[in-house]
C-alpha cells in the first residue's frame, strides 16, 4: 500500500496491490469493504419524508425532516472519496420522485431523497472504475420506491439500459466465476446486482445477501451475524455481513429519534469500534466476503477489512 504518512497508507487502489497468490481465487472469497446506505451523505432536507411512515404525514415540517436526516444519515463522505478510501461495494437504493417532470430520473433515498440522481451518480463512479481498472467495484441496486405500476417496467428497462451503456465493457458477466486475474485480463471492473426480476442480461447479476441484526442493540447484530455467517452464508456467491445499526419500525423509534441532543452519527461512532473488534474475532473463525458498515472513512473499518485478505482468514 501506497504510504502517504508515518501512519496513515492509502487505499485507493489496494485491489491491485494484493499478494500474487490471491489474484486467481474467486472474487466471493476476498474481504471486500462495503458501504451500507452508501448516498446518505446527500439527502435532501428539502425533499418529502419517504420513511419510517409514521412520519410521512410531516412532510411539510422542516423540524420533522431535519429529525429523519439526522437519523437517516449514516454516511459523511462523499461516494467517490468512499472510493477513494478503499470502499468497493455500494448500497444503492433507487427511487423516483412522484411528481417529476422527468419521468425517467431517479434518486437514491434514505428517509428522504438525495439531492443528487442516479446517472449523475453512476457516471462518477464508471470514471472512477476508468481511472482505476484494477479495481473491482460492486454496486448493488435495491429497495426501487416510487415505481408506480403503470409505469414500473418502463423504469427499470430504462435504468439497465442506461447502466448497460454506460459501463459497457467494464461490466463482468454473470456467467463467470471472477477472479482479479481473469477481471483484470478482460478489463473488466464492474459488478452491478439489481434486485427485481426482470428481463435477463448477462451483465447484470440477481440480488446480492446482504445479513444484518436488524437492531441498535451490537450484541444483538453480533449474534444474528454470527449465526448467519456459520449457518447460512452462501460460498459460491457474493454476499454481505452487514455491521449497520437498524431503527425500530414500531414506536420504540421515538426512543431514538427524539433525544435532542443524539443522531445515528453519534450513534455509529460509540458502537463502531467494538463492532470492527467483534468482525475481526469472527472472521478468523468464519470466512466472510463483503463486510459493510456505516461511516466506512472512520475508526478504520476499511484496512481492517481488507487486512483480512492476506491474514489466515482466506482459503484459497
Amino acid at each position: 500500500m501506497t504510504m502517504t504518512g508515518k501512519k496513515d497508507k492509502s487505499y485507493c487502489d489496494w485491489m491491485s496491490q494484493l499478494p500474487p497468490e490471491l489474484h486467481d481465487i474467486p472474487l466471493f472469497k476476498l474481504a471486500i469493504p462495503g458501504s451500507h446506505d452508501s448516498m446518505s451523505y446527500d439527502l435532501d432536507i428539502n425533499s418529502s419524508i419517504m420513511e419510517p411512515d409514521r412520519l410521512k404525514r410531516l412532510s411539510k415540517i422542516y423540524c420533522a425532516r431535519k429529525i429523519v436526516r439526522k437519523w437517516a444519515t449514516t454516511q459523511e463522505k462523499s461516494i467517490t472519496k468512499q472510493l477513494d478510501a478503499g470502499v468497493r461495494y455500494f448500497d444503492l437504493r433507487i427511487a423516483r420522485k412522484s411528481h417529476d417532470r422527468d419521468p425517467t430520473r431517479l434518486y437514491f433515498h434514505h428517509g428522504l431523497y438525495t439531492t443528487t440522481d442516479v446517472e449523475t451518480v453512476l457516471k462518477e463512479v464508471n470514471d472512477w472504475a476508468g481511472g482505476h481498472p484494477k479495481e473491482i467495484l460492486v454496486l448493488a441496486l435495491s429497495h426501487f420506491r416510487g415505481f408506480d405500476k403503470n409505469m414500473a417496467e418502463q423504469l427499470h428497462q430504462h435504468l439497465i439500459s442506461f447502466i448497460l451503456t454506460l459501463f459497457g465493457a467494464k461490466l463482468i458477466h454473470t456467467r463467470e466465476i471472477p477472479s482479479l486475474k481473469s477481471c483484470w485480463d478482460k478489463g473488466r471492473n464492474v459488478v452491478v446486482s439489481y434486485d427485481h426480476s426482470t428481463q435477463h442480461f448477462n451483465e447484470i447479476w440477481s440480488k446480492i445477501p446482504y445479513y444484518y441484526g436488524n437492531s441498535m442493540d451490537t450484541r444483538e447484530v453480533e449474534s444474528k451475524l454470527r449465526h448467519t455467517l456459520e449457518k447460512q452464508r452462501p460460498v459460491q456467491h457474493f454476499s454481505v455481513c452487514g455491521l449497520n445499526l437498524t431503527l425500530p419500525e414500531n414506536a420504540r423509534i421515538f426512543l431514538y429519534i427524539l433525544r435532542p441532543c443524539d443522531n445515528l452519527v453519534k450513534v455509529i461512532r460509540r458502537s463502531l469500534p467494538r463492532l470492527l473488534r467483534w468482525v475481526e474475532q469472527q472472521a478468523a473463525k468464519t470466512p466472510m466476503n463483503i463486510v459493510a458498515s456505516d461511516l466506512v472513512t472512520r475508526d478504520g473499518f476499511v484496512p481492517t477489512v481488507i487486512k483480512f485478505n492476506t491474514s489466515k482468514y482466506v482459503k484459497p
